[in-house]
């Protein structure tokens, strides 16, 4: 995650109870762990303000469990959560980039929540991260994959658009860095795992004045934010051509603004 955005908590968290819809059916897939008659080892790579890292210690409540992520922003929300759990078990967070992370342990599970489609390359670093497992350990992720939906498909082409082509340059598709499904299959494969892959379709109501656009300040939007930052005015420009795109896009109904995510 090199030249990582500007990251806002709690903008982030201001959906989370969408946005962690995926991550409960990735956690309910999830087998029990291998180890027994010690504490089991967890790492959750990218794991941002800590929210699914801490509800990876209801589902193993005695593990040591340490969130890693490169945003000092994220890590200091997640610190709320850091400490003995009530099962007996510790989660702890430290700065880790997941382009370069070298576990340096074994764990029982490696589990990283919309984080890989940051990373160039990733698909590269999974032999690395799969050696790093105990007998018979899950490597488990999941990625978002709507980045050819109108939320993101309008920011990247606003982005190229001669009024900001110059000024943002790629900014709007920093985050395009995933393989199809299927692809992922046969990379896991290849390395000998036992797969087990799928992919679903959130049709989401949101609630509220501009939805699309507020959730996308949480993720895709950090990169053109971030840009901007010491330009209040020109952010501000640029946001309003955004969300008049975005209105068009995803008009609001009777009963909310109707937002697929893939």
């Amino acid at each position: 995650m090199h030249d990582a955005p500007t990251w806002d908590p709690q903008q982030y968290l201001r959906h989370s109870g969408h946005r962690t819809r995926p991550f409960h059916d990735l956690l309910a897939r999830i087998p029990e762990l291998p180890r027994q008659g010690t504490p089991a080892r967890i790492a959750d790579l990218g794991c941002g303000p800590g929210n699914v890292t801490a509800e990876l210690a209801v589902r193993w409540p005695d593990a040591h469990i340490t969130g890693l992520d490169n945003s000092a922003e994220m890590l200091k929300e997640a610190e709320i959560h850091a400490g003995p759990t009530p099962g007996g078990g510790y989660l702890d967070f430290a700065p880790a980039d997941a382009a370069d992370w070298d576990p340096g342990e074994r764990y029982d599970l490696i589990v990283s929540n919309a984080a890989l489609q940051w990373v160039p390359n990733h698909p590269d670093s999974f032999a690395r991260w799969i050696e790093a497992l105990t007998p018979g350990g899950t490597f488990a992720f999941q990625v978002p994959g709507n980045f050819t939906s109108p939320s993101h498909a309008l920011l990247g082409e606003l982005c190229d658009a001669p009024q900001w082509r110059e000024r943002l340059n790629d900014h709007g598709r920093r985050f395009i860095h995933i393989l199809e499904p299927a692809d992922y299959l046969e990379r896991l494969s290849d390395l000998g795992c036992v797969t087990d892959v799928w992919e679903t379709t959130y049709v989401q109501l949101l609630q509220g004045d501009d939805p699309v656009l507020d959730w996308v300040k949480g993720t895709a939007l950090r990169p053109v934010l971030t840009a901007l930052e010491d330009d209040l005015a020109t952010r501000d420009e640029f946001l309003a051509e955004y969300r008049d795109l975005l209105r068009k896009a995803y008009p609001t109904g009777r009963h909310g603004t109707v937002f697929p995510f893939r």
